[in-house]
């Protein structure tokens, strides 16, 4: 080939390859489609739903609930379950509108029956903002405490089988004995108390009647008499 010859294809071949990076360049970037934004959902709490807090509250629902800024979520509850009230759902609302998630918030109280709702702001700086808002109920609880199975190290601690008490709900029979927080619960008159699931058949057996817990208190072995309520199906404890 003549070196002018070489020379233009060299030129031509430069010209091609600038004009395609000139082409790439000016591509448009692909156009993403915009992200939905989070829907509100709510959470039932213990199986507390509309019909079993229908059945079970103290009192015919506000026209409208309490409405109140949390401090702790846990502090709260068992604040609030010393003055009689139990948790019956969580709802989680997007608060990019924060105005707007505090009217659906309290708009959900009023759905759900609620007597009081705790409002927690999500904190600075921790992601997409959303307001967590706790719904509270006064119920007539059958026995009126929350209990859990044993760990290992609490059974051979004991010695035994039982459930342990984790919160008591005031105005229950529950409180009426003076049950704690932190109390082992062994026995319901003689039956042994094996775990949670035998403990509330034990319950609902026994309902509306007059029974005796054998229990663990700081080593000592104490009797309790509670006098249940009348335990509705499904209705937690």
């Amino acid at each position: 080939m003549k070196p002018q010859s070489r020379a233009r294809t060299l030129w031509l071949a430069a010209g091609f390859a600038l004009a395609g990076c000139v082409h790439e360049a000016n591509r448009p970037e692909p156009v993403k489609p915009p992200v939905p934004p989070p829907e509100p959902r709510y959470e039932i709490v213990g199986g507390r739903g509309p019909d079993v807090v229908a059945r079970l509250r103290a009192a015919p629902p506000p026209t409208q609930p309490d409405t109140l800024d949390g401090h702790g979520m846990e502090s709260d509850e068992h604040y609030w379950g010393d003055q009689g009230l139990v948790q019956i759902g969580i709802g989680h609302f997007p608060a990019s509108d924060a105005e707007g998630a505090r009217e659906k918030a309290i708009r959900k109280g009023r759905d759900v029956g609620a007597d009081k709702l705790l409002m927690y702001p999500a904190a600075a700086g921790s992601g997409e903002p959303e307001l967590v808002v706790v719904y509270y109920v006064r119920l007539r609880l059958p026995f009126g405490a929350i209990f859990r199975d044993l760990s290992a190290e609490e059974r051979q601690q004991i010695g035994g089988d039982g459930v342990m008490i984790s919160q008591v709900v005031g105005g229950t029979p529950a409180s009426a004995a003076n049950l704690r927080s932190g109390d082992f619960v062994l026995k319901l008159d003689r039956a042994l108390v094996r775990d949670k699931a035998t403990f509330q058949d034990l319950l609902q057996n026994h309902q509306g009647k007059r029974v005796t817990l054998t229990i663990r208190r700081n080593n000592v072995t104490l009797d309790r008499l509670v006098r249940l309520g009348s335990l509705a199906p499904d209705a937690g404890h």
